[in-house]
């Protein structure tokens, strides 16, 4: 390649990140997913557009299962474990037994309707019926969703990504003829199981290993956290496990454990996650062939009618009887599951294996994805505010960084003081951090001082804490029960004060430190 060259491509990547970076205001303000931008850009640039002509299935699929891997780590990373871990047995049922149902009946659906094979009947229904981590994530996260709804899809189409590509992969390969169904069901539950397994223990390990070193740049922390998350998705796929979902457990996991520089390795992760959406979708756009769309478009309408009106609702609905979910959140969760890179990415398969149809499967997928996203999309926020999904937005947590300290087994924490967070107003004082740890400098106004035990907070201060390393998890449960309840904390008997003070609760329904008296800071233990 001619240096002239190399400096056009360039133009051109650079014109379209910065279109796509663009586009995400546009987006916002449209009340549009950005993935319809972007697979736009991509129809723009092919064939039938400027003429790059782009027609690798197998290359669309490697940087497809790439792209969906990062952005699978990234969607784990910033999962609050606390928040999922009360919805992940119902997200995981809708995620197998959902998902399993929605294959069948929209399979069944497009094999009487359509008239067409049962193996591409199954194609269909299995390409369709998984929604979309990118998707879910790019919008449910920009509406304000209750936390128990929006944790609810979010770890679906987490989960459901998995189980619905070993699928795929499967009837597409010669097993589709030497392995049964108990066959076929032995190898999807091989693969989930190992690939939990495969994604938790790596992350464990990373974890273990990035709290115990101290390393020369704080830049380097997010790449050896996202090397971490991909060495699980490397060693998942060599041992035969479904590598994506051992990236989503590696990410869950690292993503929920006391990391150092969490909150710069989380925006890193994201910038990252953004890339690998734009790629992936401008990639799809440009893979597909808008004169052959219009033929697919009633292919595409009984498949996704089928989908969205018959099988997903029918899927939530069953799944949802043990855990007495109530209808109108039934309707939310079911609207809510949003198909986008992962449907198109999975119809790369039967075109890359060479499957008869495999052009008319990738064209339904794809035109379908358009079509119900522009309907799904933009009357999501007026179905959760129907539903009552959506709440008032809540003040933001409180976000706290850390960096180990090598040698000396201490830990440096800081945290900024959010708009509405009640740790506004309180002293120093009566923060009670755990023993041996105190507040060290406090930056206010372009000042930097060491405060006082009476100083008192105030929102955007930003606080340095240094702390006995032991110490780290107990002061930021500390802090977020002051900041969530001002110097009230000690009153709630379900917040946690750190493994270092039990507390018990006296008659008068106060609580105190065991082994302490009473003093000036006893309102904030």
């Amino acid at each position: 390649m001619e240096p002239g060259d190399l400096n056009l491509v360039l133009l051109g990547v650079t014109a379209v990140l910065i279109a796509a970076v663009a586009a995400v205001r546009l987006s916002t303000r449209a009340g549009l997913p950005t993935l319809l931008i972007y697979l736009g850009l991509g129809l723009v640039i092919g064939e039938s557009g400027i003429g790059l002509d782009f027609e690798d299935a197998e290359m669309a699929q490697l940087l497809g299962t790439v792209a969906l891997a990062m952005i699978l780590a990234e969607g784990g990373f910033t999962t609050d474990w606390k928040v999922i871990r009360p919805v992940a047995t119902l997200a995981g049922v809708l995620a197998t037994v959902g998902v399993a149902i929605s294959v069948v009946v929209t399979s069944g659906l497009v094999y009487l309707v359509l008239d067409v094979d049962l193996r591409t009947a199954i194609v269909l229904g299995a390409v369709a019926s998984s929604t979309d981590a990118a998707a879910v994530f790019a919008v449910l996260r920009r509406m304000p969703i209750r936390g128990r709804l929006r944790a609810t899809v979010e770890a679906e189409s987490g989960f459901n990504d998995p189980p619905v590509i070993i699928l795929v992969t499967v009837v597409t390969s010669a097993a589709w003829y030497d392995a049964g169904a108990a066959g076929i069901l032995g190898q999807v539950a091989y693969q989930l199981v190992a690939g939990v397994l495969v994604g938790y223990l790596v992350a464990r390990a990373g974890v273990w290993l990035l709290a115990r070193s101290a390393l020369p740049a704080s830049g380097l922390y997010p790449i050896a956290t996202l090397a971490i998350a991909f060495l699980a998705f490397a060693i998942g796929g060599v041992l035969g496990a479904s590598a994506i979902m051992s990236i989503y457990v590696a990410g869950l996991t690292l993503g929920n454990a006391a990391l150092p520089h969490r909150q710069t390795t989380q925006s890193f992760a994201e910038g990252l996650a953004w890339l690998a959406q734009i790629g992936l979708f401008v990639m799809l756009g440009m893979l597909a062939s808008p004169a052959r769309l219009l033929d697919a478009l009633p292919w595409a309408i009984v498949v996704g009618g089928a989908l969205t009106l018959i099988a997903r609702p029918l899927s939530v609905a069953l799944c949802s009887l043990p855990f007495r979910v109530p209808l109108r959140e039934q309707v939310f969760i079911s609207w809510a599951g949003l198909r986008g890179a992962v449907p198109i990415v999975l119809a790369t398969i039967p075109l890359s294996v060479g499957l008869p149809g495999a052009e008319r499967i990738f064209d339904v997928v794809f035109l379908l994805v358009v079509l119900f996203t522009l309907i799904q999309g933009p009357t999501l926020p007026f179905l959760a505010r129907a539903t009552g999904a959506a709440h008032e937005e809540s003040p933001r947590e409180l976000a706290v960084e850390s960096a180990p300290l090598e040698g000396l087994g201490a830990t440096l924490l800081q945290f900024s003081v959010p708009a509405g967070s009640k740790i506004a107003g309180v002293e120093v004082a009566e923060l009670r951090l755990p023993h041996g740890s105190a507040v060290s400098l406090l930056l206010r106004d372009d000042e930097i001082f060491a405060p006082s035990p009476s100083t008192v907070l105030r929102c955007g201060d930003h606080v340095l804490i240094a702390a006995p390393r032991e110490q780290r998890n107990a002061i930021e449960d500390r802090l977020d029960a002051v900041s969530r309840n001002g110097r009230l904390a000690g009153w709630y008997a379900d917040l946690p004060t750190g493994p270092k003070e039990p507390t018990r609760r006296l008659a008068h329904g106060s609580l105190r430190h065991a082994g302490r008296g009473p003093d000036r800071g006893d309102l904030a233990s």
